[in-house]
């Protein structure tokens, strides 16, 4: 301890200051940049969700009223062919009517 400590004491107290003040720094850095990513995913939201709708649209394209009404009659006439298969020993004659009628779409 020299005299300079005595007469000046922030000298003496500014290494703890300066440590004390990095290490506040160093914990705050991270806060700060998550603060910073939080801001901008709210700032581009929309945009952001934009482009995942057009990647989608992409990748998974929507199907057409045609696809659509192709995809509902298959779902129709194997139902129809799930009910003749179902009937087969029972009612011989309205599973061959049934599967007539599956056959013709």
């Amino acid at each position: 301890m020299t005299f300079l400590n005595i007469a000046f004491p922030a000298t003496s107290a500014l290494p703890v200051a300066e440590v004390a003040i990095s290490a506040l720094v160093a914990a705050a850095r991270p806060l700060i940049g998550l603060s910073i990513l939080t801001t901008m995913l709210l700032v581009f939201k929309p945009l952001i969700t934009g482009m995942l709708r057009a990647l989608k649209l992409a990748v998974f394209p929507n199907k057409t009223r045609e696809e659509k009404s192709a995809m509902r009659n298959l779902r129709s006439m194997l139902a129809v062919r799930n009910i003749a298969n179902e009937l087969d020993s029972t009612s011989p004659n309205m599973a061959a009517e049934l599967r007539a009628l599956a056959a013709r779409g």
